[in-house]
């Protein structure tokens, strides 16, 4: 299946990771360190995504392995010809010189998280501080969490009045049911109209396992919150940290189980991830590109 814009096929996965241990040791040993089979190149992503109609991606630089290092991404999309771009991690002490090489290299927006000892905080003052400095860059904050710790980031991110994207549909506890608190904020933040969330990342919160149909529910009621104008889809290649295989085809074809229409479908893969990150098609294919 294909979605053509015009003459052509332009479909975005909104969240992946690159690492290019041999140009870019990884170097982030306090955090997960990725195992070989756990990491990938652009190049090998950009061939992963022809092999399944999939033309842009938006690059999430990963804590595990680089942290605040946003130099693999930044490399990964200027050689991409336009197919990427990037969501880096940036500390409270950000100069604004770096910021402007982000924003120059490609970048539309931070991640934070919850999840991570030594991740960057949005508590307190500082927290404050750096919001204010990336939404006047025009960024949102992409933020990563489980369950209802985002009972705990939501009042920050009101008072900032930025635009939010939640990773991973929000990663809920599936056996508290659609009720619980920190879903049920989600949910919220969605019909506020001003926060997108990654369809994504289902093996990270089923209980059930393939074909993860524990987490159907969940989907459902994001699509309803948020609308297809602010929702999104991620693979979240090369799936680092996961206790089993997964692979691209079957994680992709979930899609097609949550939104039959082909209609629905083509904008959750190009004209709401092209309107929220900036993504214009046609790109300019690289030489010697998979």
């Amino acid at each position: 299946m294909t979605l053509a814009a015009g003459n052509h096929t332009w479909a975005v996965d909104s969240h992946a990771h690159v690492f290019d241990t041999r140009r870019y040791p990884l170097n982030n040993p306090q955090a997960y360190v990725p195992q070989p089979n756990e990491c990938g190149t652009a190049r090998e992503f950009e061939a992963v995504l022809a092999a399944h109609d999939m033309t842009h991606g938006l690059l999430v630089n990963p804590f595990a392995g680089y942290a605040l290092d946003n130099r693999c991404m930044l490399d990964a999309i200027a050689a991409s010809g336009g197919r990427f771009r990037g969501i880096a991690l940036v500390g409270t002490d950000a100069t604004d010189a770096h910021l402007r090489q982000l924003v120059e290299g490609g970048v539309v927006g931070a991640r934070f998280n919850t999840l991570f000892s030594g991740a960057t905080s949005l508590q307190g003052p500082d927290g404050a501080r750096l919001l204010a400095r990336i939404k006047e860059l025009g960024w949102f904050a992409q933020i990563y969490f489980h369950d209802d710790e985002v009972l705990k980031l939501l009042p920050i991110l009101q008072a900032a009045n930025i635009r939010v994207v939640v990773d991973h549909c929000g990663c809920p506890d599936v056996s508290r049911g659609l009720d619980q608190p920190g879903f049920q904020a989600v949910l919220e933040l969605g019909r506020g109209g001003n926060a997108a969330i990654k369809l994504s990342g289902p093996f990270r919160y089923s209980r059930q396992g393939w074909p993860y149909e524990d987490c159907d529910p969940f989907v459902a009621a994001l699509i309803d919150a948020y609308t297809l104008d602010n929702c999104v889809w991620g693979s979240d290649w090369p799936f680092v940290r996961l206790p089993h295989r997964i692979d691209y085809g079957p994680t992709r074809r979930m899609l097609s189980r949550w939104l039959p229409d082909v209609t629905d479908q083509r904008k959750v893969l190009w004209d709401t991830p092209s309107r929220w990150f900036g993504f214009k098609a046609p790109f300019t294919e690289r030489a010697g590109a998979a």
